[in-house]
């Protein structure tokens, strides 16, 4: 049944990222057919290496809730409720530090490497994520005694949902705009602008971004740049996916010593924008 579901996702993701290119076209943005072909690459890469890594990440949550003496109902509406609010809420600081971190930023990079943002660009998604540990971020929830299958369903949830957000068509969403992310928080999100840079970490919701003062509205006067600070130059999905690894290997490496290399490592990835 899961699997059915994921088809039929798929199949609407396709049809809609189709009617996206169509329109941009229609109304003159252009629609890089390239950049396309390179996510699809990464896509593909990614389902790869995240697919039998999945394997091992599953078993340490399955090992963890195995232990806790803690139950949390799946026949309960307030159960699933209370799952939905805690996975936001560390979503938005695994993403938060994704930006934060260079060890995390190395994988995370890749989904902020499209330099034009469309549909298929949600699935520019990098290869590492079990390296760089960020399947930890989650591990409270297992540990409080939701079965990983939930953590597992709330997760596809938020993804697919974010599928949506990744167009510069939609328009911003009026009172919507306060509670949800939306596709204009999104475009904020992937701007490469200096004031638009790390901000609007949130997944389903935006509210933990108003919460934590990283929320940052898009204004008509400052449209968003998309791609990296320093861009990958390729559509070549290998490069796409190992790019931030190389430089950051690289100033590890002429850090002068492990301890050095290790704040590299853990530094901030660039320079931080002004505010």
């Amino acid at each position: 049944m899961r699997g059915e579901h994921a088809l039929w996702f798929l199949a609407v993701a396709l049809a809609f990222a189709a009617l996206e290119a169509w329109l941009r076209r229609r109304s003159g943005r252009g629609y890089d057919r390239s950049a396309a072909l390179g996510t699809l690459g990464v896509a593909g890469g990614q389902i790869l290496f995240n697919g039998l890594a999945g394997i091992g990440i599953g078993a340490v949550y399955m090992a963890l809730w195995s232990i806790t003496p803690l139950r949390q109902p799946l026949d309960s509406v307030w159960s699933w409720g209370v799952l939905f609010l805690l996975f936001e809420f560390l979503y938005y600081w695994q993403h938060r530090m994704s930006h934060e971190v260079r060890w995390l930023w190395a994988s995370h990079s890749v989904h902020h490497s499209a330099e034009e943002l469309t549909l298929p660009a949600a699935f520019r998604l990098g290869w590492t994520g079990s390296i760089s540990g960020l399947w930890l971020f989650f591990l409270p929830l297992p540990a409080l005694g939701w079965h990983p299958a939930a953590v597992a369903a709330v997760l596809a949830f938020n993804l697919r949902f974010q599928f949506f957000l990744h167009s510069e068509l939609p328009p911003r969403l009026g009172p919507l705009e306060w509670i949800f992310n939306t596709p204009s928080a999104h475009r904020v999100h992937h701007a490469s602008n200096a004031t638009y840079l790390d901000r609007n970490y949130g997944g389903v919701l935006i509210v933990f971004d108003r919460l934590f003062g990283t929320y940052a509205r898009e204004r008509p006067e400052e449209p968003c740049r998309y791609g990296l600070t320093e861009p990958v130059g390729s559509n070549n999905p290998i490069r796409i996916a190992f790019h931030e690894w190389g430089r950051l290997v690289r100033d590890m490496s002429k850090a002068g010593g492990p301890v050095s290399a290790v704040r590299v490592a853990m530094g901030y990835p660039g320079e931080r924008p002004q505010r």
